[in-house]
């Protein structure tokens, strides 16, 4: 089983205002993004910086540089940013000035955002909007939702900023067995619109999400990334398909646990008190819990195999040392396989 972090890791670095309550939020957010956006494609000659490095294109004079697109153009002018953060705007404009292409044939790929700049990029990146990837969850996943509030009581796994989108949602739902122990079905997602990160989904299976949105005891993890090329939006196709494949397993494996459920109501544990003493021994049930799960199970008319199962985890809730009760839980859900 493995421990999943992605989630946990988003939680310590976003900030107030990149934090959403609920997925509709978040998606009128990205939607909000999208429609007031817009890609410019301008040569790098036709670019202006001001003595204040604010970039003038076209007819605005004063397009504004975010934290982002500052490092990118930075890194177009193979200079540090921490270097062009120590001199004042006069002379970092001077130093732009002296280090930018002046000249290509193929234009910058800029978008920007009312009198905002998002981002700069050349023309072999492929943008991939954030709402286009969220359409996905709404067509696949309407039965998913994000988990508990984390420990800050704010953050809720959604959250949406300058540089990317990030989403962790579970299905509350979904709850099945694998090999004799409870998992419910969940996935991440996550995708940049100005390049600071692939798009991609993670998908698992999972037993508990703390406080902490650390996932514990995730099996058959599934990883896919995408960056933002040519074929970026074929990336949307193999989410798609990893979406769906996660649906219909959670599908037939919800249907599987409600017939063994449906089994385990109406087939008894042995044909008389003494049989079911035998059977309950053989599992490693104490005798001191059976005594007293036949006397529930028995009020119920019969000693079905959830009566006794729905009985004896009534009675583990007495114990104290929590191995001891994990360890008799685990003994208990096993017996549910007998109805298989």
């Amino acid at each position: 089983m493995a421990t999943l972090n992605r989630a946990h890791q988003e939680l310590f670095r976003r900030m107030p205002d990149e934090c959403f309550d609920s997925f509709d939020a978040l998606y009128q957010r990205c939607r909000s993004d999208q429609e007031l956006s817009k890609d410019l494609w301008v040569p790098p000659q036709d670019l202006l910086l001001t003595h204040d490095l604010t970039l003038g294109i076209g007819d605005n004079p004063d397009f504004q540089l975010n934290e982002w697109s500052f490092t990118q153009l930075c890194r177009m002018a193979s200079v540090s940013k921490d270097t062009i953060n120590r001199l004042s705007l006069k002379t970092a404009s001077k130093a732009f000035q002296e280090t930018l292409p002046t000249f290509s044939e193929k234009p910058l790929q800029i978008l920007t955002k009312e009198n905002g700049i998002r981002s700069v990029h050349g023309v072999a990146y492929t943008r991939l909007w954030n709402v286009e990837l969220l359409d996905l969850v709404q067509e696949f996943a309407t039965d998913f939702s994000p988990p508990q509030r984390a420990m800050d009581e704010r953050s809720t796994g959604l959250y949406c900023g300058e540089q990317d989108m990030f989403a962790f949602l579970i299905d509350p739902t979904g709850w099945a067995e694998i090999e004799g122990e409870a998992f419910a079905p969940g996935f991440f997602i996550w995708n940049s619109e100005v390049g600071r990160r692939t798009l991609g989904i993670q998908t698992f299976w999972f037993q508990k999400v703390c406080q902490n949105h650390i996932v514990w005891d995730a099996v058959e993890v599934v990883d896919f990334s995408r960056k933002h090329t040519a074929n970026v939006r074929d990336g949307l196709i193999e989410i798609r398909h990893i979406m769906e494949r996660l649906i219909s397993k959670r599908d037939e494996r919800r249907d599987g646990f409600v017939e063994v459920m449906r089994k385990a109501m109406t087939e008894k544990l042995g044909r008389d008190a003494d049989e079911v003493v035998a059977q309950l021994s053989h599992e490693g049930i104490p005798r001191t819990l059976i005594k007293e799960a036949m006397k529930i199970a028995e009020q119920q008319g019969a000693f079905t195999i959830y009566a006794l199962v729905d009985a004896l985890t009534q009675l583990t809730q007495q114990v104290q040392l929590a191995g001891d009760r994990l360890a008799l839980d685990a003994k208990i859900g096993h017996l549910l396989s007998l109805a298989v």
